[in-house]
């Protein structure tokens, strides 16, 4: 039986990801294919390409750059995270994604986006990380309202966490079974509106689709925790989470505050190996 991965998103909660990820590499242990998620899409590559703290490295190096995010780059790109500079400038010279390594890997790699048009979620397997498969990782994680659109493929796509927020049931969809999933909000999370809704509305008005869906999103995404939880309780996944809130804004300039979320993760990930190796083993073993 394969081993799968989901990873939700969460913006800067994506440190946490980034600690566990980094004491799995550190400790063997690997997936035969993955779901990322928005954060966990961008992040979660690095699992492929066998990075160990890449992602932890270069956001404490840029996260006060000017040129890597912030208002600026929002009111010059239309992005708050600079595309050129978070897809190009980084990953191809500041601090190289090792894309040979990452195609060599043959674990499969999902990403999610949210299909502007329809409000539905669109999945993409990304076996290299550059051309259309590197539009699809930037669209999975571009925030509505603070993001461009991404047009790729003649679809128009925007963050994943909109429309499949812990895509679980779609990995299971791939013959994956039994998996381990990444949250990065503590137990007994509910998701409720967000507060500035209202400002959504007017800034995403040509696109009455996605605005549904991120007004139905709550409920979307306490469904899909609910469904998590009974898959646990079966025994079909094995699920990590932050013992508590994380506390940590969308864009972050203090690379004190990322590397705290970051070894939180790590906790994590040491206090739960020997759980997720035994999970692992099972789950070949079937």
């Amino acid at each position: 039986m394969k081993t799968g991965l989901v990873m939700e998103g969460g913006a800067m909660r994506g440190m946490f990801t980034a600690g566990i990820l980094d004491v799995w590499m550190e400790n063997g242990i690997t997936f035969d294919g993955a779901v990322g998620v928005s954060a966990g899409a961008v992040f979660g590559i690095n699992l492929k390409s066998g990075q160990i703290g890449r992602v932890i490295r270069y956001n404490k190096t840029y996260c006060r750059d000017k040129r890597f995010a912030g208002v600026g780059s929002l009111l010059r790109t239309g992005d708050i995270y600079n595309a050129q500079f978070g897809y190009e400038e980084i990953p191809l010279r500041l601090d190289p994604f090792d894309m040979e390594a990452y195609e060599r890997n043959p674990m499969e790699f999902y990403v999610v986006a949210t299909d502007v048009d329809t409000g539905k979620a669109v999945y993409r397997l990304c076996p290299t990380a550059k051309g259309e498969d590197l539009l699809w990782m930037r669209a999975s994680a571009s925030m509505p309202g603070v993001s461009n659109i991404v047009s790729c493929g003649g679809l128009r796509l925007s963050d994943g966490g909109t429309a499949d927020s812990i895509p679980l049931r779609f990995l299971e969809s791939k013959g994956y079974r039994r998996n381990v999933v990444i949250l990065t909000q503590p137990l007994g999370y509910v998701k409720k509106k967000h507060s500035h809704q209202r400002a959504f509305s007017l800034i995403l008005r040509d696109y009455p689709a996605l605005l549904h869906a991120m007004d139905i999103r709550p409920r979307m995404y306490n469904t899909e925790l609910q469904y998590v939880a009974k898959q646990e309780r079966f025994g079909n996944c094995l699920v990590l989470r932050p013992p508590e809130a994380l506390n940590i804004p969308s864009v972050c300039r203090d690379p004190a505050e990322l590397e705290r979320v970051y070894q939180i993760g790590r906790t994590v990930a040491v206090e739960t190996l020997e759980d997720v190796k035994r999970f692992l083993e099972e789950t070949k073993a079937l």
